[in-house]
């Protein structure tokens, strides 16, 4: 295992990069679609114009009804993915982020929660790598999984052939784990009844007697969802991977944390591992505070943690 606690190590790296973009890179941005049986799913490729071969990154949202610029109508609004594939260009390396099935354009491809399965998302992903191969004759691709999206991506890369892995605050334990400990605030009547759900549901069965306080995270229509996701160990998952893999963490998270990384780089030691420093989940830069680490959930003109750009553009380029 690698681990580069700071990017000091990695700031030499970067002088060869900066002199390659001397002049400004020309940049531009295309919708792209894939059909699937059950709807259409929409992107939007950004790249480098007139430049040659280049590599794709597919960007890979997380967690809940985020669409491809990184916002949700939950009031989440980051532009996070946006911005990054924006860089990413101006680096010389293209990149396609993407609406998840459900959400924003490709809402149409899911015709009710109670269909979705976490593998279905897996197989999404895997129609875009074919496409981006096929229709747009890409041979470099890697992917780039966000939150929940880093664990999509595992199973994903296990499943079709890419060139890298970056998971990017991606968990490293089963959901039902995550979902234990989130839920920890809660009464305790509450946290017992929730633990009777998820071990059920970890069992394969879904749960009736839900109580008004859980509909949120256990109403009937998304636990078959729930359990199709909360069989997958992702330290588990991550070590069944044989391309490079960078495991990226911000230290001001306050959705996954630094053990999160640390269990995801004890299961693929041959990974390259990196805390960022002052980055929280929405690869921003912020106080570890919890209230004013979430005022940047909802300010998208702030930009983006400026060293994530240049980890990145450089575990890419030095494999190109």
């Amino acid at each position: 295992m690698r681990i580069l606690i700071s990017l000091i190590a990695l700031i030499t790296g970067f002088s060869a990069i900066e002199a390659q973009d001397e002049l400004p890179v020309v940049t531009s941005s295309t919708e792209l679609k894939i059909q699937t049986p059950s709807g259409d799913l929409y992107g939007t490729y950004t790249g480098p114009r007139n430049v040659g071969i280049i590599p794709v990154v597919l960007i890979l949202p997380g967690s809940g009804p985020t669409d491809r610029d990184g916002n949700s109508i939950l009031g989440i609004q980051t532009n996070s993915y946006k911005m990054l594939a924006d860089a990413l260009a101006k680096n010389k390396i293209a990149s396609l982020r993407i609406d998840k099935r459900g959400v924003a354009k490709s809402k149409g491809a899911t015709k009710s929660e109670k269909d979705l399965r976490f593998d279905t998302y897996v197989e999404d992903a895997v129609a875009w790598i074919n496409s981006l191969k096929v229709d747009h004759g890409f041979d470099k691709i890697y992917i780039l999984g966000h939150s929940e999206g880093a664990l999509i991506g595992m199973l994903a890369a296990q499943r079709t052939k890419v060139s890298g892995f970056i998971s990017l605050a991606g968990p490293g334990r089963p959901i039902d784990v995550v979902l234990r400990e989130q839920l920890g605030n809660m009464p305790q009547e509450l946290r017992t009844k929730a633990n009777v759900i998820m071990d059920s549901l970890k069992a394969g069965k879904q749960y009736d007697d839900v109580d008004p306080g859980l509909m949120a995270y256990f109403r009937p229509s998304v636990q078959p969802y729930m359990i199709s996701w909360i069989k997958y160990d992702p330290a588990k998952e991550i070590s069944k991977l044989k391309v490079p893999v960078f495991i990226l963490q911000g230290n001001t998270d306050i959705q996954v944390s630094s053990e999160d990384a640390l269990l995801l780089s004890k299961g693929n030691p041959a990974a390259t591992l990196l805390f960022i420093e002052n980055m929280n989940h929405i690869l921003k830069n912020s106080e570890a505070d919890m209230a004013k680490n979430l005022e940047t959930y909802k300010n998208p003109e702030l930009p983006l943690n400026s060293q994530l750009i240049e980890v990145i553009t450089r575990f890419i380029n030095v494999r190109e």
